[in-house]
């Protein structure tokens, strides 16, 4: 594993790609690229055959640099590292620090991958793999760039921690759809290890992730709101979305057998996560963070939690609630 640091000071794992797989990967690629060269050749060989033998050369080179060279130049650039070598073998062209790779960066590798890979029959960039603490042929060391694996063996997944109760079923109405995967998952990213991050960097990137979910759904923040109890509350909306969603699928699939169980560790249907107060308790600060355990008090309304009412409106009157076991979700309460 290679740890990597960003500028924001969070450190990247990602696994280099060592020669085996390269190498396979290359030879997926040499195939497609000389197979389409060769039809090309083949193709221009019979439309150019009365032409001269200046005019046959100068196609010929024009064709090896086109298909060669620029082909996988381009196919690099355009899938940001993954070429079909590379996508068959789970691996991806980055930059050193972990960022998509761009045009100059594969203009880089290609050049030099004429003379490490077509020049010498790959003998020099197996040598240079070889050598590298990372894997990197010389086209990575002058381009900046890092081949690693996307597809890595996963360990247990870590939770995302839920919103303040004050923030559940807040973004009820909002238009998710023009969230991208890649945000999504950075969200993820933060939310489970902002614990672990400096208090000051862990801001920043919570301000800069909210700001751009907020434009993508066209809503502001609402005033008042942490950043990161507001990245918490849109996840918990989408997860109860796709809970519902999922539910409706299986009853109009079992016509009858009964409500679908909702997975471990996700919201139910109205939002609430397991172990969030139910209807009519209060939740109060303890140790800084909101907890479920402390029940309300006598006479104390709904109205008198934090955020006004908590869904699905109080108990009625003569019914007493279970206890529901003490949980905080790690957020500090509204100033």
């Amino acid at each position: 594993m290679s740890e990597l640091v960003t500028g924001d000071a969070v450190v990247l794992g990602l696994q280099p790609a060592r020669l085996p797989s390269r190498a396979l990967a290359i030879a997926i690629d040499l195939a497609v690229v000389l197979t389409v060269f060769v039809l090309i050749s083949i193709g221009l060989a019979v439309a150019t055959v009365a032409l001269d033998e200046a005019a046959t050369a100068a196609i010929a080179v024009a064709t090896f640099l086109l298909v060669l060279v620029g082909g996988p130049i381009a196919v690099e650039t355009l899938s940001h590292g993954r070429s079909l070598g590379k996508l068959a073998c789970g691996l991806r062209v980055v930059r050193d620090d972990g960022g998509p790779i761009r045009f100059r960066h594969a203009l880089v590798r290609g050049s030099m991958g004429v003379v490490e890979i077509l020049g010498t029959f790959g003998v020099v960039g197996c040598i240079a793999s070889l050598v590298s603490a990372r894997g990197r042929r010389l086209g990575d060391v002058f381009a900046g760039t890092l081949v690693i694996r996307e597809r890595v063996p996963t360990g247990r997944a870590v939770a995302v921690p839920p919103p303040p109760p004050w923030l559940v079923g807040r973004f009820a109405q909002l238009d998710l759809s023009a969230v991208p995967d890649d945000l999504w998952l950075a969200i993820r990213q933060y939310l489970t290890r902002m614990h672990q991050l400096d208090p000051g960097v862990g801001g920043s990137i919570a301000q800069r992730l909210s700001d751009d979910l907020a434009s993508r759904t066209g809503v502001p923040v609402p005033p008042g709101v942490p950043a990161a109890a507001y990245l918490a509350a849109v996840v918990n909306e989408r997860q109860a979305r796709d809970v519902r969603r999922v539910m409706a699928a299986a009853r109009r699939g079992s016509q009858g057998a009964g409500p679908a169980p909702v997975p471990t560790g996700a919201v139910s249907p109205g939002g609430i996560q397991p172990g969030w107060p139910w209807p009519g308790e209060a939740v109060r600060p303890v140790d800084g963070a909101w907890s479920a355990a402390a029940p309300a008090p006598s006479g104390a309304s709904p109205a008198e939690a934090p955020g006004g009412p908590l869904p699905n409106g109080p108990i009625p009157a003569g019914t007493t609630a279970p206890t529901p076991p003490a949980r905080t979700t790690g957020f500090a309460p509204p100033a």
